[in-house]
C-alpha cells in the first residue's frame, strides 16, 4: 500500500483568483517586475497552483499580463479597466470563468504576495468549515513595537472562538486592541463563499470602510462574519523598492 500524498488534491468548488493591475503608483508594472528569473505575477501563480485547492485564475486588465501569464502555462482572464478593488476584479471574472455557477468557494491572493506559502493559501480555507463565517482570512501574531504601531500594518481585533482562531470584530491601522495581549497582523488573502462575494460587491463603501481605508470593514458593517485564522508568518507584500530588492534576496535564496 503506498503512502497517502499529504497535499489535497484541487477541489472543483474553489477558484482561486489573483487580481493583478499595472497602474501600481508607488512600483509601475508592478506583476511584470523579475525576480529570481521570473516575474512576480507568476511566482504567484506558482503558489497558488502549489497550494492545490482549486483551480487558480490571473484577473487582470493589462493584455501584458494575461500574455505573461499564459506564456507561463497559467490561465488569465480579462477584467474591465475600471474596478475600484481587487474584489470587484475577481467578482467580474468569477462570473467570465464560471457561468454555470459550479464555484462554492472563491480565494482571493493578491498578486504582491509572491513569498506567501502554499501551506498559508491552504490554511485561509479553515474557517469555512464553520457554516456561519462568510469570509475567511489569515494573521499573524506581532512580536514587534514597530510593527504594532505602524499604520501600514493592518490590526485585526477578535475573540478567540477556537484554536489559533478569531472571530474578527474590526481591522484597524491603529494599535489595537489596547493594553496587555496579543495583537495581530492582518494578512490580506480572502476566502468568500460565492454568495458573500456576491453580496458583498454590491455593497456601498461603508463609513468605517472609507475612514480607515479597509475595505474589509464594509462587510462587518453589514454584519456579514469574518473569521481570522492565526499562521506563524507574514508573507512579504512588495509595495516599495525596498520590498522588491528584499523579496529578490529572498527569492534567490529559496
Amino acid at each position: 500500500m503506498g503512502v497517502p500524498d499529504p497535499i489535497p488534491m484541487t477541489d472543483p468548488r474553489i477558484l482561486v483568483l489573483i487580481p493583478a493591475r499595472m497602474a501600481a503608483t508607488r512600483l509601475p508594472g508592478k506583476p511584470l517586475l523579475e525576480m529570481a528569473g521570473l516575474p512576480m505575477i507568476v511566482h504567484v501563480m506558482r503558489r497558488a497552483e502549489d497550494a492545490r485547492i482549486g483551480r487558480v485564475a490571473v484577473a487582470t486588465d493589462a493584455a501584458e499580463i494575461a500574455s505573461v501569464v499564459t506564456a507561463h502555462g497559467g490561465e488569465a482572464v480579462m477584467t474591465r479597466t475600471d474596478h475600484p478593488s481587487g474584489s470587484d476584479r475577481i467578482f467580474e471574472a468569477l462570473g467570465a470563468l464560471d457561468p454555470d455557477r459550479q464555484t462554492e468557494i472563491v480565494v482571493n491572493l493578491q498578486g504582491d504576495f509572491p513569498t506567501i506559502s502554499p501551506d498559508n493559501i491552504r490554511d485561509v480555507l479553515a474557517p469555512l468549515a464553520d457554516p456561519e463565517v462568510d469570509i475567511a482570512t489569515l494573521a499573524a501574531e506581532i512580536h514587534t513595537e514597530e510593527e504594532a504601531t505602524n499604520p501600514n500594518v493592518v490590526k485585526a481585533v477578535g475573540t478567540m472562538v477556537g484554536p489559533r482562531r478569531l472571530r474578527a470584530l474590526y481591522f484597524t491601522r491603529a494599535t489595537a486592541p489596547h493594553g496587555d495581549g496579543p495583537r495581530y497582523h492582518h494578512i490580506g488573502l480572502y476566502a468568500y463563499r460565492r454568495a458573500a462575494l456576491e453580496r458583498f460587491v454590491r455593497l456601498a463603501p461603508s463609513p468605517l470602510e472609507q475612514q480607515e481605508k479597509l475595505e474589509q470593514l464594509r462587510a462587518l458593517e453589514a454584519g456579514m462574519r469574518i473569521d481570522v485564522g492565526i499562521v506563524d508568518t507574514v508573507p512579504r507584500g512588495v509595495d516599495t523598492p525596498a520590498d522588491l530588492e528584499t523579496t529578490r534576496q529572498i527569492l534567490a535564496k529559496s
